[in-house]
């Protein structure tokens, strides 16, 4: 029973959000800006209102694989999403952008995740050996600690990353309107798309959740 509550539950929802995210953004990478402003664009509008003129804007490969590098200060959107004029390629634009904003500022939370990215890479490195070892010594006690203790890393990793998320989106909704970029009735497309991701960052957090309740209470019994 904590197997299926605990680890199956949480599968299924991650799958749900990775399906959703997929869909609706390919819905809204359907639909035009009325402005026609690239992405590459509105990240760089988005980033000049908050005086950053030092960050790097470039295309990166695949889909989805937007993201921001605080440590050599670039940003990187997707062929899509870099050329594009959807109100998806500029929700995930702004949304990058937001997080160069965080930097900028010294968010916390942003400050605290990047902190944690060391040893959370050591962690999840050393995940599939310590699973792999576990099913050869099935209930070993120093296994199980140190699935616990990679599983806590990762647990508060995914939890400090749930409000950089959320403000970068928040910030990206708020500067799309405010510099003139969108209109608030195309606004519904960004909502809907930035929404969607957040259900992935949220799916992550319980996935790492379930599977640390569950060997703690494994290790308990």
């Amino acid at each position: 029973m904590n197997f299926l509550l605990l680890i199956l539950v949480p599968i299924v929802i991650g799958l749900w959000a990775q399906m959703k995210v997929k869909s609706t953004y390919g819905k809204y990478l359907q639909v035009p800006s009325r402005g026609r402003i690239t992405g590459r664009e509105a990240a760089q509008a988005v980033m000049a209102s908050a005086g950053i003129d030092d960050v790097e804007i470039v295309e990166c490969h695949g889909t989805l694989t937007d993201h921001y590098d605080p440590v050599h200060k670039r940003l990187a959107l997707s062929r899509d999403n870099y050329r594009g004029s959807s109100l998806a390629a500029l929700g995930v634009a702004a949304h990058e952008a937001g997080h160069a904003i965080q930097h900028q500022q010294a968010y916390a939370p942003l400050n605290l995740r990047m902190a944690l990215v060391p040893i959370t890479s050591i962690a999840s490195q050393a995940l599939p050996f310590v699973m792999l070892g576990g099913f050869f010594l099935f209930h070993s006690p120093v296994l199980i600690n140190i699935g616990i203790a990679i599983y806590l890393i990762l647990t508060f990793f995914q939890l400090v990353t749930l409000p950089v998320e959320f403000d970068a989106s928040k910030r990206a909704k708020a500067q799309l309107v405010g510099l003139g970029i969108l209109h608030q009735d195309e606004m519904v497309g960004v909502h809907q798309t930035l929404d969607a991701a957040a259900y992935t960052y949220v799916a992550a957090f319980v996935s790492s959740l379930g599977w640390l309740l569950y060997m703690l209470l494994g290790n308990r019994d």
